[in-house]
């Protein structure tokens, strides 16, 4: 065979196996995102996908085990389902009522959820201000200040 055919057969293979190993080693990119509701009625049919879902932490439901590290937490949704959640890994900081949970796993018996990584957001952190109570001018003259001023 010619050189640039060995060269370009050779630069194939590689590129096939980068791709396969992004592939592989990224299993969030092949999963499915679903509400707490359609989770909970087809649950059988998910055992063994890759699952987004979120809910509202219940706090009175949580069990922080340090000897295993593992957390034992449910979620409800804003229909009243509620789902059991068993996380071997650390506990987010901010684990209280009411915070959004985002949880990534696959689910397991009826109701409950093996989460391989759980995350939080507080939607009223990141909620903006009233605009009824925006002030162009002021706004413009904290753009124009030094920032040690501001």
């Amino acid at each position: 065979m010619k050189k640039n055919t060995l060269v370009m057969l050779g630069g194939f293979i590689i590129a096939g196996a980068i791709v396969f190993l992004l592939m592989a080693a990224t299993p969030g990119s092949s999963g499915i995102e679903l509400t707490m509701k359609q989770l909970l009625a087809t649950q059988g049919q998910h055992k063994d996908d890759f699952v987004t879902v979120e809910g509202l932490l219940i706090e009175k439901s949580i069990k922080w085990n340090p000897d295993k590290i593992q957390l034992k937490f449910d979620v409800k949704d804003n229909d009243g389902n509620i789902m059991h959640v068993v996380h071997n890994g650390i506990k987010p900081d901010n684990f209280s009522e009411g915070v959004i949970t985002i949880l990534q796993g696959s689910p397991t018996t009826k109701d409950t959820f093996k989460a391989e990584t759980v995350k939080t957001r507080c939607p009223s952190k990141y909620e903006g201000k009233d605009m009824k109570d925006y002030d162009p001018k002021k706004h413009e003259k904290l753009l124009n200040q030094p920032p040690h001023e501001k």
